[in-house]
């Protein structure tokens, strides 16, 4: 299966997100990268693959849903580091920039972080999606100094019609504690 395509479904009923991915993963032939309960009572669904399996599958959870449904988002051609820092945290070995992006949603980091990476040298840290931050999100970020502006740059840019931006950040020659509590 070509994983090239992320779709995120967002309800405000768990029980209906629990509902919604049994359906959604029976619609199409999907991988599924995350379904969980997070902050505030949200579940948020996250699955990959071709454009019109996700199609189909956020079609079906959007059915399902109904009225629970808060949030969809389907991005084609998504780069495969945003799948990576939404599955786990990444520390690269030469970080002499951080660059941090906050939202108040979930779906903001995510495209915030596709057009960050697509934009500049960077890599990505960490995607963290509302769970324990009152429902906020944020995508933190690394690389060489001008890499790490134009990606948050570029992030900020292509997340602004979809999503409200609380704040963001670039640290040139950050300390390496800073750097190890941002991976959690």
């Amino acid at each position: 299966m070509a994983i090239d395509t992320l779709g995120f479904l967002e309800l405000n009923s768990i029980a209906k997100g629990i509902e919604a991915v049994d359906f959604m993963l029976k619609a199409a032939d999907c991988q599924l990268i995350s379904a969980k309960a997070s902050c505030p009572g949200k579940y948020y669904i996250i699955i990959s693959g071709r454009v019109d399996s996700v199609e189909r599958s956020i079609e079906e959870g959007t059915r399902i849903g109904g009225m629970h449904v808060v949030g969809k988002l389907t991005i084609p051609r998504i780069d495969p580091k945003v799948i990576t820092a939404i599955s786990m945290t990444h520390v690269p070995d030469n970080m002499s920039a951080v660059g941090a992006i906050e939202y108040y949603s979930a779906a903001g980091s995510i495209i915030a972080a596709d057009f960050a990476v697509k934009a500049a040298d960077v890599d990505l840290i960490s995607l963290q999606l509302g769970t324990g931050i009152a429902g906020k999100s944020f995508v933190v970020l690394t690389g060489d100094v001008d890499s790490v502006r134009a990606a948050v740059d570029a992030g900020v840019e292509g997340a602004k019609e979809e999503a409200m931006i609380i704040n963001h950040i670039v640290l040139p020659n950050p300390r390496p504690e800073l750097v190890n509590s941002l991976v959690f």
